[in-house]
């Protein structure tokens, strides 16, 4: 089974620890088949980075990555307005080279984990091609539309036409049918781990090599710094004097365009003392973090299935999260504690209960990355099937 997978949530030269979820993905799924992936570059994230000195991309901008190759065409579409045109400028900016892909590659179906503007784009450009087109969707594509109403119709055009659809939960499933899926064609697959990588480890000696301090309480976050993070509830939980006899120090792991907000709204709490902003790490390094902290925190506003829970989960992190989407149908997996989204007091008591109350044992945590690969092997075959296809 030969696929071609398009999408932007993928590393590329100027973001190399971009969607390190989907890099992952498609290598185990290369491993097992071939794959070529088309991974646009947004014109916006080009220009600062060749701003700030970065590297040209090589002749016929085209990579390879964990042996794929791996084209990235540049993404142009209007900043700031729009939105709704995005999956045009989308298509009119990948369409070329997905189509001299598929000349040279001859997949046997499209896959794009993303609804819009990718899936969008990636059901244009295979019901022209005569090939399937399977989407995979996280939970911000499908759960934020109320907040860019813009999208929704090219998101709803994209899964009611796609031969098939990916939730990586039942919540989200749910959603899909409500918009017009028919549920024969969504498949939930809840994503896996690398279990090698992210597995208990000594505290100690993870927070030595680190350089933290062995007895302080270290509470852990791991995400874009963006506002569906709610990382602004986090800091307002931390300044709750119910946190005060435990002293935690918070470490926040990411980057993005609220860190400077951030660091002002953590000082004018008067926590500053006790928040580090560490920005974007390697994700090999990610495992050290999660097993040094005390607590993993996501008090997220909405989510899919999280995989920074399921990393937790499988360093045996406990961890407090809020109580939406996909995030209740994974608490088995984990010591975990779910909290009422956007309440700074209640996520404060159970930040406070955790730290106070450590578990004594653990669930037996995800399933691995290889199998969640198969499941989706799985399904892209059966759809490729009913589709009346028989892979190359």
């Amino acid at each position: 089974m030969r696929v071609l997978a398009i999408t932007n949530l993928y590393p590329n030269p100027y973001q190399p620890h971009r969607a390190t979820f989907n890099r992952h993905q498609f290598r185990l799924l290369g491993q097992r088949h071939p794959v070529r992936v088309v991974a646009p570059v947004a014109w916006a994230d080009e220009l600062q980075a060749r701003r700030r000195g970065a590297a040209p991309l090589p002749p016929g901008r085209r990579v390879t990555t964990d042996g794929l190759t791996v084209d990235h065409p540049r993404y142009v579409y209007p900043p700031k307005f729009g939105r709704r045109w995005h999956g045009r400028f989308y298509l009119m900016s990948v369409g070329p080279t997905v189509r001299r892909a598929i000349r040279a590659f001859r997949p046997d179906l499209l896959f794009a984990p993303w609804a819009y503007p990718d899936g969008w784009a990636a059901v244009r450009l295979g019901k022209a091609a005569k090939l399937p087109v399977v989407l995979q969707v996280h939970g911000s594509d499908i759960l934020e539309l109320h907040r860019t109403p813009e999208k929704r119709p090219g998101t709803e055009e994209a899964v009611r036409a796609a031969d098939g659809v990916v939730a990586v939960s039942h919540d989200l499933a749910a959603h899909l049918v409500k918009m017009g899926v028919d549920r024969g064609r969504v498949r939930v697959i809840h994503d896996g781990v690398d279990r090698t990588l992210f597995c208990p480890a000594d505290k100690a000696a993870e927070r030595r090599w680190l350089g933290l301090p062995a007895d302080e309480k270290v509470v852990l976050f791991v995400g874009n710094l963006v506002p569906v993070k709610a990382i602004d509830v986090l800091l307002k939980a931390f300044a709750d004097p119910v946190l005060k006899p435990l002293a935690p120090h918070l470490v926040v792991i990411g980057q993005g365009p609220l860190r400077a907000a951030l660091e002002r709204q953590a000082a004018d709490l008067g926590v500053a003392d006790r928040v580090r902003f560490a920005g974007a790490i390697l994700h090999a390094n990610l495992p050290r973090w999660y097993q040094s902290a005390d607590l993993f925190v996501l008090p997220s506003h909405s989510e899919g299935v999280p995989n920074v829970l399921l990393e937790a989960s499988s360093c045996q992190t406990p961890w407090v999260a809020s109580r939406v989407g996909g995030i209740p149908e994974i608490a088995p997996l984990g010591a975990s504690r779910l909290v009422t989204p956007n309440t700074p007091p209640e996520l404060a008591r159970a930040i406070a209960e955790s730290l106070a109350d450590p578990p004594r044992a653990f669930p037996p945590g995800p399933k691995p990355r290889e199998e969640a690969v198969g499941e989706l092997i799985d399904f892209l075959g059966e759809r490729l099937r009913a589709a009346g296809r028989v892979p190359q």
